[in-house]
């Protein structure tokens, strides 16, 4: 059976966000007490090619388990730092839910099925989740075959997210600038070029709610700027630059707090690989690999 590269880059969808899928796909199909996330959607947001790499590699095909095991061998850690990544903004957005947020707004939403899995939200939260028109187009069609009809509590917004547009867009789509709001950005900050991050952030204190909070994953500056030490680290910058999504912007390493608290925030939480390795990776998990590469933060909005 033969299987081509997984290298995917399109014009109108993001390749990346497709990718991103392909890994919760990977890891939902594992048993309940193995499996680090779950998300029994992600399996549709992958393409026909995806589709027959992953059940080749659900039948144990010599070729592509050997296709998966090189991707771990040149990209060691990365799939568990993902899916980690996964379950952390899962569990930081359960617990944003118990504490009352009102909005919650998902920017480079992609493939991101929180507004559809996570409990409790639907009935709580008005979900708004922003990408271009060409993913939403695609993200749309499929939620209606898993539903039969879009969601009422998920409002699609199609906007620049590093544009002081952002808020005026949102706003027309009653978006309510005083209500306490979550802003997920998962796999999308070091794709934007820093003065879009700065007006990003900025736009977010000045048009939120008091307790309003934001939680992103960030690469150090050094894999922006080629003086990366680790090997890992130039594959995935090579990779994504492949693909036509090349990074932007990162964060030197041990500044993450003072970076955000100069830009109207508070609470400021770091989540180092050492971190969700400790909380997420024991048992009979213990021994798999995380990447140093990826690190969380959440914060709340200073007001």
């Amino acid at each position: 059976m033969k299987i081509s590269k997984m290298q995917i880059k399109r014009k109108d969808t993001s390749g990346t966000a497709e990718e991103i899928a392909f890994h919760r796909v990977i890891e939902s199909a594992k048993n309940e007490e193995e499996r680090i996330c779950y998300d029994p959607y992600a399996v549709h947001f992958i393409g026909p090619e995806l589709l027959k790499f992953f059940e080749a590699t659900a039948c144990n095909y010599p070729e592509a388990k050997a296709r998966l095991e090189e991707m771990y061998r040149l990209f060691p850690g990365t799939q568990n730092s993902i899916v980690a990544r996964v379950r952390y903004f899962d569990d930081y957005l359960q617990n944003c839910i118990d504490e009352g947020i009102e909005q919650l707004v998902i920017l480079g939403a992609g493939y991101d099925t929180r507004a559809y899995r996570i409990v409790g939200l639907k009935e709580k939260v008005k979900v708004f989740e922003v990408d271009y028109q060409g993913t939403q187009k695609v993200k749309t069609e499929k939620i209606k075959e898993i539903f039969g009809s879009l969601p009422h509590h998920v409002t699609f917004v199609d906007a620049d997210v590093g544009s002081e547009k952002l808020f005026k867009n949102l706003l027309k789509h009653r978006y309510n600038q005083t209500q306490k709001t979550l802003f997920i950005m998962e796999g999308l900050v070091y794709y934007l070029p820093p003065e879009n991050v700065e007006t990003l952030l900025s736009s977010i204190v000045q048009n939120s709610g008091s307790g309003s909070k934001i939680i992103f994953d960030y690469f150090p500056q050094s894999m922006v700027d080629g003086t990366c030490e680790l090997e890992v680290g130039n594959l995935i910058y090579e990779r994504v630059k492949q693909s036509g999504e090349p990074l932007k912007f990162g964060i030197k390493d041990g500044t993450v707090e003072e970076f955000l608290k100069e830009r109207g925030f508070s609470h400021i939480q770091n989540v180092t690989s050492e971190d969700y390795k400790k909380a997420y990776f024991y048992g009979k998990n213990e021994n798999r690999e995380v990447c140093s590469l990826y690190s969380f933060v959440h914060a709340m909005v200073e007001h």
